[in-house]
């Protein structure tokens, strides 16, 4: 009973516009069979990447295609951007935070070029992925609104 009472729904907004679609529609097996856990995907038809909650950057990694936030609601994210794009070694990403950092929902993380990610033969879908949530936990996301992701913890 004390955990319905305690329950909250926490808004995870889009880090990129464009459409929000599931995992399973990832053309990259690590992501389309939930390995680095679950979440979404969204196909990108703009340049600007944003933070998808409130939190502190944990981590941006070193070729810039991915980064780590801790949420201030205790919602862990990795924001996978693209798929084999480790391979560019940052060529193509402009990341304007760094570890520590506090962001606020919808702040601007940085900027990709999807074409030259696009030229380079890598995939440009940008993943949502919660580490810390099991995969039992899928019911608890509501992809329909394609504006922002609900997650109830």
């Amino acid at each position: 009973m004390f955990n319905k009472l305690f329950k909250k729904k926490v808004p995870v907004y889009q880090p990129v516009s464009g459409k929000v679609v599931s995992l399973q529609e990832v053309a990259d097996e690590v992501f389309s069979s939930e390995m680095m856990g679950i979440g979404f995907a969204v196909q990108p038809d703009s340049s600007e990447i944003v933070s998808p909650i409130n939190g502190t950057i944990d981590s941006v990694f070193p070729t810039k295609h991915a980064l780590t936030i801790k949420g201030d609601k205790g919602l862990e994210i990795l924001i996978h951007i693209g798929t084999d794009t480790v391979e560019l070694n940052g060529e193509g990403f402009d990341i304007a935070v760094k570890a520590g950092d506090k962001v606020t929902a919808q702040q601007k993380l940085g900027t990709v070029d999807f074409d030259s990610i696009k030229a380079a033969g890598k995939g440009t879908d940008v993943m949502v992925i919660f580490p810390s949530l099991d995969k039992a936990e899928k019911e608890k996301f509501d992809l329909s609104n394609q504006s922002d992701v609900v997650v109830e913890l």
